[in-house]
């Protein structure tokens, strides 16, 4: 994707009220981060390939990014997805992830929805997704950290996985394991929407 000024801010979560609290969470998080990182905004968009102005309206809570953009600032400031979209609250040690109330990011074109399955109170090691693939979507990855793992188990559909030049057909029920330090798609070439489980190890 290239992030050009004219390229919409998309987030797909459930409500218009999710949808404000992850776009507040996320930008008093870059702002955090970056701060503590001692980079300017300047220096943090030469270094992500994502615009000075992009990264201004997310701090402010004025725009929703991307999933491919969040996963770019990650990378650039050596954070795990987590670390962008937790809300820093205590959850005690039970907790219900009602799906009514998930925060979903999307695509830009809709087709990938990644929904996080565990408590964003904290960035942690390990994270637990559900991905949703519009049949005929396709949906490309750069790269994680060094030493990132992907786990990933087909719940229903089937998947066309390509790890850096292999590629590799995943049917339901199948399920395949991955560093995923090099690019990688995710592509649905059947007829149904395919429905997959992700377990993120960082290292």
């Amino acid at each position: 994707m290239h992030e050009l000024p004219s390229e919409p801010f998309l987030a797909s979560p459930d409500s218009d009220e999710n949808a404000a609290d992850l776009t507040q969470i996320v930008g008093a998080n870059l702002r955090r981060l970056r701060v503590r990182r001692g980079l300017s905004l300047e220096r943090l968009a030469r270094a992500s390939g994502v615009s000075r102005a992009m990264l201004g309206q997310i701090e402010l809570g004025q725009s929703t990014p991307t999933i491919k953009l969040l996963w770019k600032v990650a990378r650039t400031l050596s954070v795990s997805f987590s670390a962008l979209i937790s809300d820093h609250e205590d959850s005690g040690s039970v907790v219900v992830l009602e799906r009514a109330r998930a925060k979903t990011l999307a695509s830009l074109d809709g087709t990938f929805r990644s929904r996080a399955l565990f408590p964003m109170n904290e960035p942690r090691k390990v994270e637990f997704y559900e991905l949703r693939l519009a049949a005929g979507g396709v949906e490309r990855a750069e790269p994680h950290p060094a030493g990132t793992t992907e786990n990933i188990v087909v719940a229903s559909g089937s998947l066309e996985l390509r790890v850096a030049e292999k590629t590799f057909r995943i049917a339901q029920d199948d399920a395949i394991q991955f560093v995923a330090d090099v690019p990688h798609e995710y592509r649905n070439r059947g007829a149904i929407e395919t429905v997959m489980y992700l377990v993120m190890t960082y290292p």
